[in-house]
């Protein structure tokens, strides 16, 4: 059971990842897809099925926030990619800031990613030597 939640977390992320980078190139080009009715439904569904399989995870594996370090760095990474993302498909108020905002988006993204396959709070920042 464990490895089935495992995969469909996995799965959610991929989708959720390319699902907002997807997002973010129509943004770019002034797509009136990003204004989709499925465009804005479906990101929710994939993330609501994300947490709650994290949620999951975290349950039966008994690895809690605050608890274990590299999970507590992956929940705090969470909270700026969401307002990151969020700045970049809704609130920038200039295409620049947009911009900004989905690209350190990304970067976040990547870097939950590689805390989640290293287990080391500090993800890829360890192979730039910050960490």
């Amino acid at each position: 059971m464990y490895l089935t939640i495992k995969h469909l977390h996995i799965t959610c992320a991929v989708l959720s990842g390319s699902g907002f980078l997807l997002q973010g190139i129509w943004m770019m080009l002034r797509s009136p897809l990003v204004d989709h009715r499925v465009t804005r439904i479906l990101p929710h569904v994939i993330d609501t099925v994300f947490l709650g399989s994290a949620i999951t995870l975290a349950v039966m594996s008994g690895q809690y926030p605050f608890v274990v370090p590299w999970v507590t760095a992956k929940v705090i990474g969470l909270v700026a990619y969401i307002l990151l993302g969020a700045t970049a498909l809704r609130w920038g108020r200039t295409m620049r800031t947009r911009v900004l905002a989905l690209a350190a988006a990304v970067v976040t993204f990547s870097w939950i990613v590689s805390v989640a396959l290293s287990k080391n709070p500090a993800g890829f920042l360890t192979l730039t030597g910050v960490f």
